[in-house]
């Protein structure tokens, strides 16, 4: 197939897909090397952006997906007729800032560099499917580990865990103002509207 074509089949497979799809998936399916794919996703993510069009293409580590412009969220949302999902508690915040920075952590973790026990909130991120459980931690009791799902890098608009901030200094198990400031700017990030898919 020539680049076009694969371009175009490459935007089919998303389009169908309606999930990220992993990037082996796709050389597989199309017959060609990570290199040429990276390239033909750089080129429709380019397009995409450079014609202003409604889609976007969403990379998230190893996979990608197409999902709506943000800057439409709110006319997907009245036409779809779906209401707008709940808003992250600054609880919720923090103990997602835990997880993502300090992966794999225990709820037990959690409390200790949060202050307050954090299991009515660990449950929530479970629920809203941003964090998972990792596996068990092997000490007495056996405690479940957690970490960060794709659905938070998507969330968030992050491709891996490597372009998280960077953790600012902890002066007296407390966080500092700009760990504050960074929740509130991923806080307000969310209130401005997630990628639809």
């Amino acid at each position: 197939m020539e680049v076009k074509e694969l371009e175009c089949a490459l935007e089919a497979i998303l389009f169908a897909a309606g999930e990220p799809v992993e990037l082996e998936r796709i050389c597989a399916a199309l017959e060609m090397d990570r290199q040429t794919l990276e390239g033909i996703l750089q080129n429709l993510a380019d397009g995409y952006s450079y014609q202003r069009r409604g889609l976007r293409l969403v990379r998230m580590e190893d996979s990608c997906q197409l999902c709506s412009a943000p800057e439409y969220a709110s006319a997907v949302r009245r036409a779809l007729e779906s209401r707008k999902p709940p808003r992250l508690s600054q609880p919720a915040l923090e103990a997602l800032s835990v997880v993502a920075y300090f992966q794999p952590v225990t709820r037990a973790y959690i409390d200790q560099v949060r202050g307050v026990d954090s299991s009515y909130t660990v449950g929530l991120l479970l629920e809203r499917e941003l964090i998972e459980e990792a596996g068990r931690l092997a000490v007495p009791g056996r405690p479940i580990q957690y970490r960060t799902t794709k659905n938070f890098l998507r969330a968030f608009g992050l491709r891996s865990l490597e372009e998280l901030p960077e953790l600012p200094a902890q002066e007296d198990g407390q966080m500092t103002m700009e760990m504050q400031a960074r929740l509130g700017q991923l806080q307000r990030e969310q209130e401005e509207g997630e990628s639809a898919p």
